[in-house]
């Protein structure tokens, strides 16, 4: 009975471990990120080796580039281009990641602008609540002046 128990739990921990968000965002981003590498792969075989090849005017693989020894063939140009697509991999997420985080700045300024954000410096002292008729500090929470007993709109 008690190996029905831990395995139920075992099945109990799998199945809070999935659900958990991060679990799925994780999922996403490989999906993607293998649609992403095709892409790329596809850019790099169809689009910058053969501008390359014309631009040297030689063939798309690079001869010389490739040594044989005892029948296992070596191949630099296979490796560079690799390295090609790895490079124009980078660059893209970081890009992509760079605008990411711009839009995010800027969303975050515009929701600290309107007053919906919290500001940058949570451990700076909160601005002080001047009462409008007499200019006295009040609590941020009052809802009539203790200085001038003025009744204070929006609380």
């Amino acid at each position: 009975m008690a190996k029905k128990d831990a395995k139920k739990g075992i099945v109990q921990e799998f199945q809070e471990f999935i659900s958990r968000g991060n679990v799925i965002d994780l999922a996403v981003g490989v999906i993607v990120g293998g649609a992403f590498t095709s892409l790329v792969n596809a850019l790099v075989e169809h689009i910058i080796r053969p501008f390359i090849s014309f631009v040297t005017g030689g063939d798309i693989d690079v001869p010389g580039l490739a040594i044989s020894l005892r029948g296992n063939v070596i191949n630099f140009g296979a490796f560079i281009s690799a390295v090609i697509t790895f490079l124009i991999t980078a660059v893209a997420v970081f890009a992509i990641v760079k605008a990411m985080n711009s839009f995010d700045d800027m969303r975050e300024a515009a929701a600290r602008k309107v007053g919906l954000a919290a500001p940058d410096d949570e451990d700076s002292a909160p601005v002080p609540r001047i009462c409008p008729y007499c200019k006295e500090q009040i609590a941020q929470d009052a809802i009539r002046c203790p200085h001038c007993t003025s009744e204070l709109e929006g609380m």
